[in-house]
């Protein structure tokens, strides 16, 4: 009898906590349920007209229009793209601020201790937008029709040869400091504040080697004032699809890639991250979206913030790697 009554007992406070339960977990709201209701602020890390406006500015039109309320991008240039994204990880995190950033970002991540904030711990992946090559181009004034020509050439003529790069510690100085490691060649790294200051000294012949996007080097190409010789891309692409990568033209395992992501605040929730996510992949999928960003050699990604947010870690290793192997020294 004891017995029982301990099982009818045992049974009412089981149904009486489950009765608490349910109204408690119908309380607690859909973190996405009527987002956006209000504008979202996308912050791009650079000045304005950079690839990474330009992409962005075509996303947040996609995401306005389906959306109905406005994606406004806002450009917070300054530490090499670092208070762009130290504002997106201490931004209010209910969705409404997000941030593209590039592969440089993975670079800075690798190479500077000192930054106010940790990539991978305060911040979260929402999607990789694009991945974009560099090209390898010359000076005229150098002798050489192809990548092995070029090598060969730089280790004749060692230090002769100067590559100009966007800045110490861009992607594009780690372009330039890859292809010296990995294929020998006696290069002596420039810095500029800009590609496009690289271009112009190119032209003006103080540097005879560049990394540069192909739609800043392709105005040049026709004239011959510049001669491009691959991609960094790890296969042709098609918007350039008679250029070698470098990797086949005669360096092994040489890959570097331009991608631009999204992210966010490391607090978002996960719903709404989702939710971004669906949006942008879709976007990146419509064919005015893919034609406008394959013109500039691009080519639409629209990961999952997994795969993305993996990808992030892969080239934050690879640098830290290349530093470290090729006893790099950042010092401007």
């Amino acid at each position: 009898m004891h017995c029982q009554n301990l099982t009818v007992r045992a049974a009412a406070l089981a149904c009486a906590a489950a009765c608490l339960v349910q109204p408690l977990a119908a309380a607690q709201p859909d973190s996405a349920a009527g987002y956006p209701n209000k504008p979202i602020r996308f912050i791009v890390p650079f000045v304005p007209g950079a690839g990474t406006d330009t992409t962005a500015r075509v996303i947040a039109q996609k995401l306005s229009e389906k959306w109905g309320h406005q994606v406004v991008v806002d450009n917070r240039a300054g530490a090499a793209g670092a208070s762009g994204v130290e504002l997106t990880a201490k931004a209010v995190p209910d969705g409404y601020t997000i941030c593209l950033i590039s592969a440089s970002h993975s670079v800075n991540s690798a190479t500077n201790p000192k930054l106010p904030y940790d990539l991978t711990r305060d911040l979260q992946a929402i999607t990789q937008a694009t991945s974009l090559f560099y090209v390898l181009y010359h000076h005229p004034s150098v002798p050489v029709k192809s990548v092995k020509e070029l090598i060969a050439y730089s280790k004749a003529n060692p230090d002769k040869l100067h590559f100009g790069s966007s800045g110490t510690g861009g992607l594009q100085h780690f372009a330039g400091e890859m292809f010296k490691y990995l294929s020998g060649a006696r290069l002596v790294h420039v810095p500029y504040k800009g590609g496009a200051a690289v271009i112009t000294a190119m032209l003006s012949g103080d540097v005879q080697v560049g990394f540069g996007t192909l739609l800043g080097v392709r105005p040049h190409m026709p004239s011959g004032r510049v001669r491009v010789l691959a991609v960094s891309a790890k296969k042709r692409s098609p918007a350039a699809p008679e250029l070698p990568t470098i990797a086949e033209a005669g360096v092994p395992g040489y890959e570097v890639d331009q991608w631009y992501g999204i992210i966010a605040s490391a607090k978002v929730p996960k719903p709404i991250i989702m939710k971004l996510n669906a949006a942008m992949a879709e976007a990146l999928k419509s064919p005015d979206v893919e034609k406008r960003l394959t013109s500039d050699g691009s080519t639409p990604v629209g990961s999952t913030p997994e795969q993305f947010s993996a990808h992030i870690k892969s080239e934050i290793a690879k640098w830290r790697k290349l530093v470290k192997e090729a006893k790099l020294e950042l010092q401007e």
